[in-house]
């Protein structure tokens, strides 16, 4: 039986930890739960299949012994880099949720329905999980690729600011009453700022390199020409992406409609005349990747835009390491 399995959650105070523990209960996935965080949150209660969890303190000899066949980990990129090996070592496959392992070649970085044969090989005992902004744009991308061949990619983010954790959902809560930041270097109530982590020597941010090298690495395109401009939006949960692909063959755009409402996991919204197209306050609170607005680029031979939407901390992490989970759980003898 599943319950039998012992699966550990580490970070579960923290907003995607708390949402990997609604996101396991909404599925129905029982077992064994052991939740972490750090020593402030150790001692506290979280409800969780209907009782009470008491959160234990992520320490290094937390996971030798224990029987652990599982770890869901979202932490800090510092605290996966420092805890993850110990996890494995102890015989958990680690599903990570930081940015600290998705580029390592030994470390698959799955989305579900776009690339599940990563899993048959997990070398590290680490799973990564892609960046939230990558999430949603490499499954209708995928179904792209295979269909026509892409050529290039232009990327263009409006996120929200829960993708910047408690704090960045703080600051906007905060800035419209008028306090100053904490979190962000500017204001972002009633504001964008064209700035997601820490700028790089070649003039992207972090955010945006990361959106390139993983949409490579999960497309299986090291060589694939991608560009990203990554904007914070004061928006609490949702985010919005515009996308310019260049195909590698003619299109018709009903049959791109069709090809998208046809690919799992994508839900269509695109009918401009009477308004309807995906936006954030939508897409909040549920689990689909969401496309719209999609119509031909008539500047480049084989054009095509198209708008997307997800919830970033749903699709964009808790509910695809949960799905990543479920792929490994399908090779379970139960």
């Amino acid at each position: 039986m599943l319950s039998r399995i012992r699966i550990a959650v580490v970070g579960a105070t923290g907003m995607v930890g708390r949402m990997f523990l609604r996101v396991l209960e909404e599925r129905g996935i029982e077992a064994d739960y052991t939740l972490f965080a750090s020593a402030r949150s150790a001692g506290s209660q979280l409800t969780f299949f209907g009782k009470e969890h008491t959160v234990h303190e992520l320490t290094e000899d937390c996971f030798a012994g224990q029987g652990f066949r599982y770890a869901l980990f979202s932490a800090g990129g510092s605290i996966s880099e420092r805890f993850a090996p110990l996890a494995a070592k102890a015989g958990a496959i680690v599903i990570d949720n930081s940015s600290c392992w998705r580029m390592n070649p030994d470390v698959p970085l799955v989305v579900p329905e776009v690339n599940p044969e990563a899993l048959n090989s997990i070398p590290l005992g680490i799973v990564a999980n892609p960046n939230c902004s990558t999430i949603q744009a490499v499954v209708p991308l995928k179904a792209l690729d295979d269909a026509y061949g892409i050529r290039r990619i232009v990327y263009s983010t409006y996120q929200a600011v829960s993708g910047a954790g408690q704090k960045g959902y703080q600051d906007l809560e905060d800035g419209l009453c008028g306090a100053l930041p904490k979190k962000f270097p500017h204001p972002i109530a009633n504001n964008c700022i064209p700035h997601i982590d820490v700028f790089l020597p070649n003039g992207n941010t972090k955010e945006e390199q990361k959106m390139i090298d993983e949409t490579r690495k999960i497309l299986n395109r090291p060589n694939l020409r991608v560009t990203a401009t990554c904007v914070r939006v004061p928006v609490f949960h949702g985010h919005s992406e515009s996308i310019n692909v260049e195909l590698n063959k003619p299109y018709e755009v009903e049959d791109v409609k069709s090809l998208f409402a046809r690919t799992e996991g994508v839900i269509v919204r695109d009918d401009p005349a009477n308004n309807v197209y995906p936006m954030p306050i939508d897409a909040a609170g549920t689990d689909p990747v969401y496309v719209g607005r999609i119509r031909r680029d008539e500047s480049v031979e084989n054009g095509l835009n198209f708008w997307c939407v997800a919830d970033n901390i749903r699709k964009g992490a808790a509910t695809n390491a949960v799905q990543i989970l479920q792929e490994l759980l399908k090779g379970e003898k139960l």
